[in-house]
């Protein structure tokens, strides 16, 4: 069924098709009815599959309604939707934005990192739906400059990753702030049985919706795994990103320190590249988001900051650089690419000591990953042509002794 016969608000169907938007998703078909019925959802559908506007939509068209037949107070607070990182709470607020930009309701989107007093400004002028990370939005409660006591729907994105972190003590705060009679939805790409658990305890009687549950990962992917030692990945990087120029990649590592050194390394051999993680300033994050999406530096080096939810457009190359520690975090990560109708590829460095994450994440997605086979001179070679030289000089050492014949000892008369 198209948008269009959907009994939504004129003003979203307007918006909708101006984006492009002309039928729905198998996770919006699934859960846009049920959450235009109020009951509470609880989601599971792997990543790019149009998870946000599956929330964005039903609830832009029940708060414009609320507004017009209940006559409440223009920019009441009613909405909340929590989101484990900042640049994922910016995206969802621009969806919402988008999708509402025929309407009166007004979005922001509340995160760290970013001076409070804006904040409070639009906050004290009204507005509809909140977009937040917990911490700010902790923050800003305790601080009673937001007001929870209107709040009628509920929306954890992500919710996997926010529990798994620790917040479910504090979101469960937040609920018991919340009026009575909310609706509460849960959207992930993943969840495991202790989350499911945590997470059956906070909505009633919900509407459990799977998508594709067998098969995390998009059919769209292209996976590949190639063993390489640890201290050479940096070469087949390079080498990567010369054999395929102007391709658009998103290389993840383990830690912020990690990400910093892959981009020096890339540096030394002339390659530009943007790296992002949580240790940057928020300024600067949206800067390099900004130009890795507009493809004006094309290799973004990041950490799992990236992984969860951010939707950057036509990403050729996924890279783990490192494998995840988390296998879960893999399809996160992956899903980078492959988005919507488009095809993606995924590439994975495994070092000897990444076996066992390696065969972690098969056992998790159900799936073995095509092995891409290095001949033993194929890898030679890949370090040869580098054009950084080693501090030191053992390779090369290696390659002359293993041409330079052994002289024999002469016997002593």
């Amino acid at each position: 069924m198209r948008f269009e016969k959907y009994a939504i608000s004129e003003d979203i169907k307007e918006s909708l098709e101006e984006l492009g938007f002309k039928r729905p998703t198998d996770i919006q078909f699934k859960a846009i009815p049920s959450i235009l019925k109020g009951e509470d959802v609880l989601a599971i559908a792997q990543t790019g599959t149009g998870k946000t506007a599956a929330f964005a939509i039903p609830i832009l068209h029940l708060l414009q309604q609320d507004q017009e037949r209940r006559k409440r107070p223009k920019h009441l607070l009613q909405c909340l939707v929590m989101v484990p990182t900042r640049e994922l709470a910016l995206q969802i607020a621009g969806v919402f934005q988008q999708i509402g930009q025929f309407t009166e309701l007004k979005t922001i989107a509340l995160v760290g990192g970013v001076e409070q007093e804006n904040q409070h400004k639009h906050l004290q002028k009204g507005v509809d739906i909140v977009v937040a990370t917990p911490g700010r939005l902790f923050d800003l409660h305790h601080q009673q400059v937001l007001n929870l006591q209107d709040i009628r729907l509920l929306v954890l994105d992500e919710a996997d990753h926010m529990l798994d972190l620790g917040f479910n003590k504090d979101i469960a705060d937040i609920k018991k702030r919340l009026p009575n009679r909310h609706q509460t939805l849960f959207f992930s790409a993943t969840i495991d049985t202790r989350i499911k658990d945590l997470a059956y305890a906070m909505v009633h009687n919900p509407i459990r919706i799977q998508v594709s549950p067998q098969d995390p990962v998009s059919k769209n992917i292209e996976h590949a795994v190639a063993f390489v030692a640890m201290d050479d990945k940096r070469f087949f990087l390079e080498r990567l990103v010369k054999e395929l120029p102007g391709k658009k990649m998103l290389v993840f590592t383990r830690t912020k320190v990690r990400a910093e050194r892959v981009q020096a390394a890339m540096k030394r051999v002339h390659i530009e590249s943007l790296v992002m993680h949580g240790g940057k300033e928020q300024a600067d994050r949206l800067t390099v988001m900004e130009q890795f999406r507009q493809g004006e530096i094309p290799l973004l080096i990041t950490t799992d900051v990236n992984a969860r939810g951010v939707d950057i457009p036509d990403v050729d190359y996924v890279v783990n650089y490192d494998l995840p520690e988390q296998a879960d975090n893999y399809v996160h990560r992956v899903g980078r690419t492959g988005r919507g109708t488009k095809k993606g590829q995924a590439i994975s460095f495994c070092s000897e000591e990444e076996k066992p994450l390696l065969a972690a994440i098969e056992a998790y997605t159900g799936t073995k990953i095509k092995e891409k086979l290095i001949a033993s001179d194929a890898y030679r070679e890949t370090l040869a042509l580098s054009e950084e030289t080693p501090n030191d000089n053992w390779r090369q050492l290696l390659k002359e002794a293993e041409n330079t014949p052994l002289k024999k000892k002469k016997k002593k008369k």
